[in-house]
């Protein structure tokens, strides 16, 4: 089962501001462009950046309506999937993180009374999360791209038509406890800046941009950083 650790995660500063929820037409006080850069500055410095992924394999067996069943009488379940990737050869299953020093410091500056440097350093492991499923998706397209396979877009617990139950299906399919990640009784993942994917592989798979991606969220009707068009 793969691990790959020390992932170079180049941010920007219009990537943090869209995790902020600024559109790029949005005007943003430049002490708040200067903060931000300054906390940037601080990732390397203060080491709070620990990304991880850790991914498997899986060949499907077959499908129904509900479920893809996999080797080993493995299963995932939920419509979604099927109708998804109908011609899946196998799945990837994902766990990405940025591990738990961000989140900690968020919340020494939320005590320490400087909400704002917390929001905006939230904002940062958000978009540092985006940037490593990025990572991830690049490093499985490169190893399946060998066998004349795709990938399709990920598909995340929660989404319409795939459980958040699944969940805990995900992180035994990874054993996700290697690189220090579990659930929290209410299905949180922990660390927060966390995120786990189904990733369907084979000949011809579909691919979804951003905004279509934001338009099958469970938050798009509240989420302040979806795409639209």
């Amino acid at each position: 089962m793969p691990i790959i650790r020390d992932i170079p995660l180049s941010l920007k500063t219009r990537e943090v501001l869209r995790r902020q929820g600024f559109s790029g037409h949005s005007k943003i006080r430049p002490e708040i462009k200067i903060l931000i850069r300054e906390l940037l500055a601080s990732l390397k410095r203060a080491h709070l950046l620990e990304p991880a992924v850790i991914y498997e394999h899986y060949t499907v067996r077959s499908m129904n309506g509900s479920q893809i069943s996999l080797e080993d009488n493995k299963t995932i379940n939920g419509p979604l999937l099927p109708a998804f990737s109908p011609e899946a050869k196998e799945l990837a299953v994902l766990l990405c993180t940025i591990g738990p020093r961000l989140e900690k410091r968020v919340t020494d500056y939320a005590s320490q009374g400087e909400p704002l440097r917390g929001i905006l350093l939230d904002g940062i492991g958000s978009a540092a999360v985006d940037k490593l499923i990025l990572e991830a998706f690049k490093l499985i397209a490169s190893e399946v791209s060998s066998r004349g396979y795709e990938i399709s877009s990920p598909v995340n617990p929660g989404m319409p038509g795939f459980p958040l139950t699944e969940q805990w299906n995900l992180l035994r399919l990874v054993n996700a406890d290697e690189i220090g990640v579990s659930l929290s009784p209410s299905g949180v993942l922990v660390p927060r800046k966390s995120t786990s994917m189904v990733i369907g592989i084979g000949p011809r798979m579909t691919r979804w941009t951003q905004a279509e991606v934001c338009a099958r969220c469970s938050l798009r009707e509240t989420c302040h950083y979806k795409v639209t068009k």
